[in-house]
């Protein structure tokens, strides 16, 4: 019992110590965020991720600020079978500009999210922490308002990602794919 307690303390400790690593852009404008982004980067030290970085292509994402300071996220990209995989969520805004907190009913998971660098025209660096029955990781997400970032802001993501303890085989710029319709 001692020892899965202090096993407990430990990985809740590790989750504050990379929570308290990133922190969101002091002066976010969720307004601006607003309209079509691309996906293009993934990175994460997720299990589930190397069996499936392979198939993964880049797809888009719908950004809508709500009146309220929460975002709407709708996620698209097209299959290799050419049907289109979607997904939405809400993010609520906490009280700190930039942190938002959703869960996924999909994966069953709580969502940390931070967006810790953006240059509104061009791209935007995501931080966000997934729990999921008491075990957490990180997943960065780069997105661009083109599917051709610059080198600059490729190494920003590579970067945010290697800090976050991320193995570099597992952070990812995803291959153009076509849009869904």
């Amino acid at each position: 019992m001692a020892t899965t307690m202090l096993g407990m303390l430990g990985v809740f400790l590790c989750v504050l110590a990379v929570r308290a690593n990133v922190m969101p852009l002091a002066h976010f404008d969720v307004q601006k965020v607003e309209g079509k982004w691309y996906l293009v980067g993934f990175a994460t030290n997720a299990n589930w991720f190397v069996s499936h970085k392979a198939d993964m292509k880049m797809g888009t994402a719908i950004l809508t600020p709500q009146p309220n300071g929460d975002l709407q996220m709708d996620y698209s990209s097209l299959k290799s079978d050419g049907s289109c995989w979607k997904m939405n969520h809400l993010a609520t805004k906490s009280d700190t500009p930039g942190q938002f907190v959703y869960r996924s009913q999909r994966w069953e998971n709580d969502n940390d999210m931070r967006v810790v660098d953006v240059k509104y025209d061009e791209y935007a660096l995501i931080h966000t922490i997934k729990t999921k029955a008491g075990s957490s990781y990180v997943l960065n997400k780069l997105y661009s308002r083109t599917q051709d970032p610059s080198q600059e802001v490729l190494k920003k993501f590579t970067t945010l990602s290697l800090e976050q303890e991320i193995l570099p085989e597992n952070i990812v710029i995803l291959p153009k794919a076509e849009e869904c319709s």
